[in-house]
């Protein structure tokens, strides 16, 4: 019975994901109609939105770094399944999010704003920015990294092969096409509030040390490979001249 519970479980959290997954483009990008925004929701006084917006880009910052590393995981899939450790992350991710999305307080002062054609501009490279994101995630193995792969395994009893160093498409280029997306799509506005500048910052800072996280494992995972791979390609950027 454990297997199709197992399979539900991760098509849940799978689908929570999703949804939280296209909020958060809408939060970031103030899109009309939503209910809550990074510019839009309840008032609050700018020293108490400055220490509720921080907490919660603590929280997501926290949750995403210690779920990741390797040690946390060997300790936790003592008690929870290994086939539905990679839900349960996501579950949790999106959990965090969710919060985000719930309590935070719109700082609305502006710090730049731009109309006409460089709006248009900066709203096709917000667009870019999510579409690298989603595309860099199928590039990597999408059902895989949100669970899925894993219970769809668990359900045939089938083994999930261990990882293979590969560098599909953006990945000869850059060595985190997924983070490079999210950074345009957080700092890629017509309309910088103080508000969303603290989200971009907060949420750079977070992605700069996960990657440094990463990295180890990864090096540690695929050892003089992957020093290679670092030493020729860009972090988030594509490098034009390869590392001495």
């Amino acid at each position: 019975m454990a297997r199709p519970v197992f399979l539900l479980y991760g098509v849940v959290a799978y689908l929570i994901f999703f949804a939280t997954f296209l909020y958060l483009i809408g939060f970031v990008g103030d899109i009309p109609g939503l209910p809550r925004t990074v510019d839009r929701g309840p008032e609050a006084s700018l020293g108490a939105a400055l220490v509720i917006d921080a907490a919660l880009i603590g929280l997501f910052g926290l949750q995403h770094s210690v779920m990741a590393r390797q040690g946390f995981k060997a300790a936790w899939t003592r008690i929870v399944p290994r086939a539905i450790e990679r839900s349960t992350y996501v579950a949790f991710a999106s959990l965090a999010l969710i919060v985000m999305f719930l309590f935070w307080r719109p700082i609305p002062m502006i710090v730049w704003e731009v109309e006409g054609a460089a709006a248009a501009v900066l709203w096709a490279v917000f667009a870019l920015g999510w579409a690298i994101v989603l595309l860099s995630t199928f590039l990597i193995n999408h059902f895989e990294l949100f669970g899925l792969r894993q219970v769809w395994a668990n359900m045939r009893g089938a083994a999930i092969p261990g990882p293979v160093f590969r560098q599909p498409f953006f990945y000869k280029f850059v060595r985190h096409p997924l983070y490079s997306g999210f950074f345009i799509g957080f700092w890629a506005t017509p309309q910088m509030t103080a508000g969303h500048l603290l989200l971009a910052i907060g949420m750079s800072a977070y992605m700069l040390i996960a990657i440094s996280y990463e990295e180890r494992d990864l090096v540690g995972l695929f050892g003089r490979d992957y020093e290679e791979y670092r030493g020729r390609v860009g972090m988030l950027a594509p490098r034009l001249r390869r590392r001495a």
